[in-house]
């Protein structure tokens, strides 16, 4: 009896029990994420680079402490004050406006398009809501001067009525524009909410409305608190609309309807004008740039720490 040996002839070779088979598109895609992720990185980065030459031969050569408690703001005139107290204060009324509109009413439209709208009508409101985040800021600010402004001068029943240009119809316009960021995010996190709560409270015969506002928002807590954030840095940092409705004029002031000039409408204003670099004037804008980055970044960091703090996981 003849035994024949097998010839093993050379092959792919044999992979091991467990060992993966590279994915080399797999790889792919983590690199071109990492860049995504190094770009923004390094952007803000040079966000900081480039403010920072500018804003520290500014306080070479005006005392921190005269630009950020100075109650003048003259920076192109002479004698010059630079006292940014009354941008800052301005800033903080627009958005105070602009807040007493988004937050009210955007929670409003989420908590509806949540818990009351039925799926056909959420489909068709969501959209159209949102269509509001997609106008150009310019028409918001022409509508603020053109139509709100003067309906404003006719109805106004405190004293005296707002002038041409006030913080008034700028904030409640930008409230406007904000609104469907408020009103989309806090429904996506409501909709996020397990189902199981709300059928445990309507079992224990709890009523819509009090699923709604004792079940569904604490929950969703987190991210309503993140898209009142977003919604803040957004008015905040909004040019056009209190470029053309606001004013031009620094006016240290608590009065919504008074003409006012925010931080980013004196970055726009100045920088349109004939400002020689490595002037005084020039130099401001990087200041107040630098000014309201630090603000929004700090406002990010506190959001940050209170969407942490009232989050809620779900398994």
């Amino acid at each position: 009896m003849s035994t024949t040996t097998a010839s093993t002839s050379p092959s792919r070779p044999v992979r091991r029990l467990g060992e993966a088979r590279p994915r080399y598109g797999e790889r792919l895609i983590k690199t071109l994420l990492l860049l995504c992720a190094a770009v923004s990185v390094a952007t803000t980065a040079g966000i900081v680079v480039a403010l920072a030459g500018p804003t520290i031969e500014f306080f070479g050569e005006v005392p921190i402490r005269d630009f950020l408690f100075g109650t003048d703001w003259r920076p192109l005139f002479s004698p010059a004050d630079f006292g940014v107290l009354p941008l800052v204060t301005a800033t903080i009324v627009v958005t105070a406006c602009a807040l007493v509109v988004c937050i009210p009413f955007g929670l409003g439209s989420a908590i509806y398009l949540s818990e009351y709208a039925r799926p056909g009508m959420r489909k068709t409101l969501k959209p159209v809501l949102e269509v509001l985040a997609g106008i150009p800021t310019v028409v918001y600010g022409f509508f603020a001067l053109t139509f709100l402004t003067p309906t404003l001068e006719k109805i106004w029943l405190f004293g005296e009525p707002p002038s041409v240009f006030n913080a008034l119809s700028a904030g409640l316009v930008m409230g406007v524009m904000i609104l469907p960021t408020v009103a989309s995010l806090s429904e996506d996190a409501m909709a996020a909410v397990p189902q199981a709560l709300r059928q445990g409270a309507y079992a224990v015969g709890a009523s819509k409305r009090i699923v709604a506002t004792r079940i569904v928002v604490p929950a969703a807590l987190s991210g309503i608190v993140a898209s009142f954030v977003l919604a803040i840095s957004r008015a905040v940092g909004e040019t056009m609309i209190v470029l053309i409705a606001a004013g031009g004029t620094p006016n240290l002031s608590l009065n919504p309807a008074e003409a006012m000039q925010t931080m980013t409408a004196f970055i726009a204003a100045a920088g349109l004008g004939d400002q020689s670099t490595g002037s005084i004037g020039y130099q401001t804008i990087f200041a107040v740039g630098s000014l309201l980055f630090i603000a929004t970044f700090v406002m990010n960091i506190f959001s940050i720490r209170l969407v942490r703090k009232y989050r809620e996981v779900y398994e």
